[in-house]
Parts: structure tokens; C-alpha cells; sequence
């Protein structure tokens, strides 16, 4: 089947990460991808670590060829996330510190994370998708 991306916003995030967990237990990894928005007149994200670490992450979770749901959640503008009320950051079964943040969700729960200053590297991600279930 190999990798299935869903795409969440701040808006709509509880209802597209409901049917996510929904679907966890069909998947081989369940992962979710915390991102900065991107800018409209760039079509990249105001985030220079999400532009460097989203290829990569990609790039590695197509080759592992296995059935990978990747819930993409993206964290608002920069005034947005720069908020520290910021949804994500206040909400506690994620903590986010910063984007782009990688997390592995297992049995309801984030088993494994990988945060914005480690999420491009290439031998961290493939530790993170062969954690065991």
C-alpha cells in the first residue's frame, strides 16, 4: 500500500487526527508531521528547517516501502506558532518545541520523536520508522 499522507490544520486538526487513529492499527508506522505553513507567494514554508527536513523525511519514508500513514499537521504562520498558546505547543500529548517535529504514534501515545534540529537526518529518521511495535 505503501505511504498515505492526510493533511491537518489547526482548524480542522482534531477531526482529521481522529479518523487517524481510527486507521492506526491497518498501518505498519503511524506518523505525524508537524510543519510551518507554508507563504503564499513562495510555496515554502517560512521555516528554513521545515524546507531542509521535509525532503529528506520523504525521501525515507518512500523507501521503506512499507504501509506508513503520515498525518502532515501544520502549525500556522509564523506569528501563529510564534504564539505561546499556539495549539500544539499547550496541547500535552505533543509538546511541541519546535517545527518540523516528527512523531511516531503507537497505542495512542507518542512512542518516538524526532525534533526540529535532528528531523533531517537521514539515519535518525531510519531509526525512528524501524522502532518496534
Amino acid at each position: 500500500m505503501g505511504l498515505k499522507i492526510v493533511e491537518a490544520t489547526i482548524a480542522n486538526f482534531n477531526e482529521v487526527f481522529s479518523k487517524f487513529k481510527e486507521e492506526a492499527a491497518n498501518n505498519k508506522a503511524n506518523l505525524i508531521l508537524f510543519l510551518a505553513d507554508k507563504e503564499p507567494s513562495t510555496s515554502l514554508s517560512w521555516c528554513p528547517d521545515c524546507v531542509r527536513g521535509e525532503p529528506v523525511i520523504y525521501k525515507k519514508l518512500e523507501e521503506a516501502g512499507e504501509d506508513v500513514a503520515l498525518l502532515r499537521a501544520y502549525v500556522g504562520d509564523r506569528p501563529t506558532w510564534r504564539t505561546p498558546n499556539n495549539p500544539f505547543r499547550i496541547d500535552s500529548r505533543f509538546q511541541l518545541k519546535g517545527v518540523p517535529t516528527l512523531i511516531r504514534w503507537e497505542n495512542d501515545a507518542v512512542v518516538a520523536r524526532l525534533e526540529d534540529h535532528e528531523a533531517h537526518i537521514d539515519s535518525k529518521i531510519s531509526a525512528l520508522l524501524s522502532e518496534s511495535k
